[in-house]
């Protein structure tokens, strides 16, 4: 298999964008699960060292799908100093956006129609269980591919990006944080005028602050 370090910039048209997206999640996809596993904890190790995590009193993080790097052992840790610990969900009745709803061991799940675990709507529709967005400290998001210049690729359903549009604003905002395995770090990635800057990408190798 090519290096995804070794891949070419590839020009920013959707097609080239598609293809890029199947061959990362592809990678991701194909690393053996003591490989996964030592990501993850590598990554995690990495993320407790960060001062916004350290700062944060509100946290949101994902849980994996597809592949995704692992960040969950990270919950424990939040939770033992206090932190609280946000999953997103589907907002329902939304063009493509995201709640975030407090997360504890008797939170009740279901899978959404991606086939990922969340917090039940029902449950999570309740406003004392959300925060909002921009009342969050840190958010953790998951990537498909990033570079050395802090330009990321998500999955293409752009929920993150709609839900975080206010970030562009003036007013109180979440530090960004993407994760992903390094195997999904590009030469260079076309930036799409939609994407939401992130502050810092971590992977199990690297961290990188635009």
């Amino acid at each position: 298999m090519i290096p995804m370090q070794d891949i070419a910039a590839p020009a920013p048209t959707d097609d080239d964008r598609r293809r890029l997206r199947r061959e990362l999640r592809r990678c991701r996809r194909e690393l053996p699960p003591r490989q996964r596993q030592e990501a993850s904890e590598r990554l995690c190790r990495r993320l407790r060292r960060l001062p916004e995590l350290q700062r944060a009193r509100r946290v949101a993080l994902y849980l994996p799908n597809d592949g995704e790097i692992d960040p969950t052992p990270l919950i424990d840790w939040c939770e033992s100093r206090g932190c609280r610990v946000h999953l997103p969900i589907l907002k329902p009745l939304s063009c493509n956006q995201l709640w975030f709803v407090h997360y504890h061991p008797g939170t009740p799940m279901v899978t959404n129609r991606f086939g990922i675990p969340e917090p039940e709507t029902r449950h999570g529709a309740h406003r004392a269980r959300r925060t909002p967005a921009w009342a969050l400290d840190l958010i953790l998001l998951p990537l498909v591919g990033f570079d050395d210049q802090g330009h990321r690729m998500g999955m293409g359903g752009g929920f993150y990006d709609r839900t975080l549009a206010f970030t562009r604003r003036p007013g109180p905002r979440p530090r960004l944080v993407g994760l992903a395995h390094d195997c999904q770090r590009v030469a260079r990635l076309p930036a799409a005028p939609w994407d939401i800057p992130l502050d810092a990408i971590a992977s199990d190798a690297r961290l990188i602050r635009p």
